[in-house]
C-alpha cells in the first residue's frame, strides 16, 4: 500500500508525464501519432521511485496526453506500453544495481516494439516500419535525458547513488 508521500509523488509524476508529452511533441501524420520526450519522465519515474510509480506515471500520464491531444485511438495501447516501460525501468534498476543505462534502454526498447506492434495492427507493416525511426529517436533522446538527469535528481531527492 502506498503512503501519502508516495501517492503525491506519483500523482505529480503522472501530471509531469502528461505535460512533457504534450508540450514537446512532433506530429507524425503517416502513422497518426507523434514523437515526444514524455518517456524521459516515465523512465525517471521507474528508475528513481520504483516499478509501481514508473508504471502508474507512464500508463496514466501518457494515455492522458493521448486523450487530450486527440489521439484517443492510441490511449489504451499507450496505457499498456508506457506502463510496461516505466515498470520495467524501475524493476530492472532494482534487480541490476547500478544498471540504470540498461534499464532505461530496455524500457525504451519496449516502447519502440510496442508501438511497432500496434502500428502494424492499425495501419499495416509498411507504415509501422516507417514509424520506427521516430520512435527510436524518441526513445534514444529520452534515455539520454534520463541518464543526464538521474544522478542530480537522486542527490536532490536524497535517494543516494
Amino acid at each position: 500500500m502506498m503512503n501519502s508521500k508516495k501517492m503525491i509523488q506519483t500523482a505529480l509524476l503522472v501530471a509531469l508525464v502528461a505535460v512533457t508529452t504534450m508540450v514537446v511533441n512532433v506530429p507524425l501524420p503517416g502513422v497518426k501519432g507523434y514523437i515526444n520526450i514524455g518517456d524521459t519522465i516515465v523512465l525517471l519515474s521507474g528508475v528513481l521511485l520504483g516499478p509501481t510509480t514508473g508504471a502508474v506515471a507512464g500508463a496514466l500520464g501518457s494515455s492522458l496526453a493521448d486523450l487530450l491531444l486527440g489521439y484517443a485511438h492510441w490511449a489504451p495501447w499507450t496505457f499498456i506500453i508506457k506502463g510496461l516501460e516505466g515498470f520495467l525501468a524501475g524493476w530492472l534498476v532494482l534487480r541490476l544495481r547500478k544498471g540504470t543505462t540498461l534499464a532505461t534502454v530496455i524500457g525504451a526498447a519496449v516502447m519502440v516494439g510496442g508501438y511497432f506492434l500496434v502500428g502494424t495492427l492499425y495501419y499495416g507493416f509498411g507504415v509501422a516500419v516507417a514509424s520506427v525511426p521516430g520512435d527510436l529517436l524518441q526513445g534514444g533522446a529520452s534515455v539520454l535525458l534520463a541518464l543526464v538527469l538521474v544522478r542530480p535528481l537522486r542527490k536532490y531527492l536524497g535517494l543516494g547513488q
